[in-house]
């Protein structure tokens, strides 16, 4: 299965110490160069930068040239334009991402976004976590991740707790 992420569901997982579900769901991960620089380039030392640069299952390509990242960039930030783009490029079954332009816009093209919380549902469902609630709750104090009051329910709901 081939998966790009984006800068934010690497990051808010290695803040709350859940990274390692990412090669548990998805075996491989890559990101753009774009997504390596906002976590691990020079100055940047975000959650996760030490796995983004020694980790066996994170791959950074970069993204060939191409007139629609001009296009996107009009909208969003680089790691988010850098990943759609790698993600029709390769082909990926998913693209991870949060930003809720980013995940529209990729729908556009035909992708597959999966953001944080989707993540978590889908591990939940594999055995990998017990419970989503108490990791939603680790993301919004320790990430200061915003979840809306119905997106919490909703997400619970999804997990069945």
């Amino acid at each position: 299965m081939l998966v790009v992420s984006d800068t934010s569901p690497i990051i808010n997982l290695a803040t709350i110490g859940h990274l390692h579900l990412l090669p548990e769901l998805f075996t491989e991960i890559v990101i753009p160069s774009a997504v390596f620089d906002e976590i691990a380039g020079e100055g940047n030392n975000e959650p996760g930068s030490v796995e983004v640069k020694t980790a066996s299952w994170v791959r950074v390509l970069t993204v060939p040239v191409q007139p629609l990242l001009p296009q996107l960039l009009q909208d969003l930030d680089q790691g988010e334009a850098e990943a759609i783009v790698l993600a029709l490029d390769i082909k990926a079954d998913y693209v991870l991402m949060d930003e809720a332009l980013g995940r529209q816009i990729a729908v556009t093209y035909h992708l597959q976004p999966l953001g944080l919380l989707g993540i978590l549902v889908l591990a939940k469902h594999k055995g990998l976590i017990g419970a989503v609630a108490p990791l939603m709750d680790r993301l919004q104090s320790e990430a200061n991740f915003f979840i809306d009051r119905h997106l919490y329910l909703h997400i619970k709901s999804l997990a069945k707790e």
